[in-house]
Parts: C-alpha cells; structure tokens; sequence
C-alpha cells in the first residue's frame, strides 16, 4: 500500500478519530533524536510496530508479514502527523494526530498514542514546548491615490 492509498484509507475510514494539536507540540532535538532511533529500531520491517517517514509515525498492530516487505495482516492503529525542521533545524513538530477504528477497538486515544510515541524520549506530550502562535498579519492596504 503506498501514501496515496493510506492517505485515501484514512480519509474514508469510518471510525477514524482526528484532533488537530493546537497549539502544535515541539519535540526538542535531543528527544526528537532519541524518538527516532527508538522508531528506527521498532519498525514493522523488523519485527516492531512503528513505520516512520518524513511527514508520519504510522503505529501498526503488529509486524509487516507481507511478502516482499509488505505489510500483510498489519492494521493501522493511528497515525502522529509531523513536520521536521520547525521550528528550528533539528525539531519535530507534531500537529495532528489520527486514530483508525482498529486502533480506537485496541484501546488507542488520540493521547495514548503520542504518548506511547514521546515516551521513546522520556517526555509525555504535556512536557513539550507548544508552538508560538503570532497573530496573523494586518491585511495589506494599498495607499490612497489622489
């Protein structure tokens, strides 16, 4: 299954819970970096149950078991919407997270995951630095012409 087809699944999955993190959590370098290895060393290729990317975390219910690497009889349980490189280089910014019907069935909240994920770098998401939201800018007025 590729990201347009996971993307769609998500999408049109009823049950599907979604919240949108406002403001947005920074995980700081040092945490992002100790998520990702902990990540790296749990994925579903390799016998873990987290697959990441550069945009996602994707939590699955079990190992890959497909052919060729595929992802077989694994369910999707959610996903941990991110941006690398914001605020700053070397940050993470987690700003939305879902949750699939399955992973709703195996007791999973919107909380319990990005805890479940954080907790690879010893933070819960309460202890991240929340982004700054600045006002948005004036509109642009065009001076008067005589």
């Amino acid at each position: 299954m590729d990201e347009l087809e996971l993307l769609v699944a998500e999408a049109n999955a009823e049950g599907l819970v979604t919240e949108v993190i406002r403001p947005a959590a920074i995980v700081p370098e040092e945490v992002a970096r100790q998520v990702l290895a902990e990540m790296a060393f749990r994925d579903p290729r390799l016998g873990g149950c987290w697959e990441t990317d550069p945009s996602t975390w994707r939590r699955w219910d079990r190992p890959f078991d497909g052919t060729d690497g595929g992802r077989g009889a694994a369910q999707l349980l959610g996903t941990i919407h991110v941006a690398y490189g914001t605020p700053t280089r070397y940050d993470i910014t987690i700003y939305r997270v879902s949750v699939t019907r399955e992973g709703t069935a195996h007791g999973y909240t919107v909380a319990s995951l990005c805890e479940e994920a954080l907790a690879f770098g010893g933070v819960a998401l309460a202890d991240c630095p929340r982004a700054d939201l600045k006002a948005p800018p004036r509109p642009f007025h065009f001076p008067a012409q005589d």
